[in-house]
């Protein structure tokens, strides 16, 4: 875990005692802070009892705190902890926060900071892949993998690589990254934020944290990053095109991995990572679960769980990725809690797609949406919409889990709807088998 001196003395509240939280408490006790945590689990409550008082801060007299530490999940915007935190004075951060006040007393190092609407995780996990490659110690962090104040730091010449949401950047307040990166921007959790601006300058902050001299670096795809990157001095503009052609790199298809690339190659530049080292990582990388992950393939079929695309910007890239040849491919599963109406983004694709199934929450909206434009069947439940799709698909056909919605109305996660679609495209696909990403 990371200890640090400056914690020492310190009387921290930790509000939310999941991984980032326990892992929050051990390193802050090991760093000699005295903590008062709480969850409304009694589980977890019970296995931080030895090292923290136990006590709502909601509840408790918060002078004399030097920080209330939270989960980025608390919806600081209708959570009673952030009026009774402003009215002590006390700041509410997060566990980034304080992995930027530890910095000083690590061995020397490097932070990048990855941020975006969609393509973080992608991105994330490529830099650190490039990285390891290169023969540099790596961590990655953030939004991705185990928390950052649980994890080991690393030895002199260390990258740690981060994955930030905008919800971590709002309880961030001096993490001066040496190379901070924006993919792009649209609208999402705008139930946390005034409106699309106000995410916007969410994300922006993520660059003025920066010091004078350290690298920027924006995709100005869309128009939105553009002005963004108008209003920001030194930015290095980087383009989705500049990528080029994608075959040599089998788990980076499609115009949406076109952008990481592009942004993963700037990222290795600023860390003075040779381009032919790079692009040989590209070339070994193997992608991520539940986002464009090739499941399975039966019969000519295959089988494709981007269970992590949440939102339309986020599956739209997905059917972009198989264009008819010369008919529509595409066999697509959408629907679950819709964070916009209508089919945003993926509008534009709908001509890739076959025949659609909605699910969930939302199912009649898509069907509605779609009407007229392609075939659908409303099938509610994700099994029901795997089995009609498996019985349509035909040789060089791909049923694709995108569902352009978050999860919660059936599964726990985008993780437990993609873990079911592979269970399901196991048990219903006759002969199917696992393929490696192409």
């Amino acid at each position: 875990m990371i200890v640090s001196p400056a914690f020492a003395g310190k009387h921290y509240a930790v509000l939310g005692l999941a991984r980032s939280g326990l892992a929050t408490v051990e390193a802050l006790s090991a760093s000699g802070a005295k903590i008062t945590a709480w969850d409304t689990r009694e589980d977890a409550r019970a296995a931080v009892r030895h090292l923290a008082t136990i006590a709502d801060p909601t509840e408790i007299n918060l002078a004399g705190f030097d920080g209330i530490v939270v989960s980025p999940g608390v919806p600081l915007n209708r959570h009673p902890i952030t009026g009774r935190a402003a009215a002590a004075g006390v700041p509410i951060i997060g566990d980034i926060e304080l992995f930027a006040l530890a910095r000083p007393d690590l061995p020397v190092h490097k932070v990048v900071g990855i941020t975006g609407t969609n393509g973080k995780s992608t991105t994330t996990a490529l830099v650190a892949h490039i990285v390891r490659n290169a023969g540099r110690p790596v961590r990655m962090a953030g939004n991705i993998g185990l928390p950052i104040m649980g994890q080991n730091p690393l030895g002199p010449g260390g990258v740690y690589v981060l994955e930030l949401s905008s919800y971590q950047i709002d309880l961030t307040r001096s993490l001066d990254c040496d190379i901070a990166a924006l993919l792009n921007l649209s609208p999402d959790h705008l139930d946390r934020y005034s409106g699309f601006a106000a995410y916007i300058a969410s994300k922006a902050r993520l660059f003025a944290m920066q010091s004078s001299g350290h690298a920027r670096i924006i995709a100005v795809d869309g128009p939105e990053t553009t002005r963004l990157a108008d209003t920001i001095d030194g930015v290095r503009r980087v383009r989705a095109a500049e990528t080029g052609d994608q075959s040599h790199w089998p788990a980076l298809q499609g115009p949406h991995n076109a952008q990481n690339i592009a942004v993963a190659l700037a990222i290795a530049d600023a860390l003075g990572i040779r381009r032919s080292s790079a692009e040989a990582a590209l070339a070994s990388f193997a992608g991520l679960p539940h986002r464009m992950e090739l499941v399975g393939e039966a019969s000519g079929v295959l089988f494709v769980n981007d269970s992590k695309a949440t939102n339309a910007a986020s599956a739209a890239p997905a059917l972009a990725a198989w264009p008819p040849m010369p008919n529509p491919r595409i066999h697509w599963i959408v629907g679950g809690i819709a964070k916009e109406d209508g089919l945003g983004e993926c509008g534009d694709w709908i001509g890739h797609v076959a025949r659609a199934y909605t699910i969930g929450e939302s199912g009649a909206m898509f069907a509605a949406a779609l009407n007229g434009r392609v075939a659908v069947e409303e099938c509610e439940m994700l099994g029901t919409a795997v089995k009609h799709a498996i019985d349509r698909a035909r040789p060089g056909d791909v049923v694709l889990l995108s569902p352009a919605c978050a999860s919660f109305d059936q599964f726990k996660d985008y993780e437990a709807r993609g873990d079911a679609f592979r269970a399901l495209t196991v048990s219903l696909a006759p002969g199917a088998r696992p393929v490696a990403p192409r």
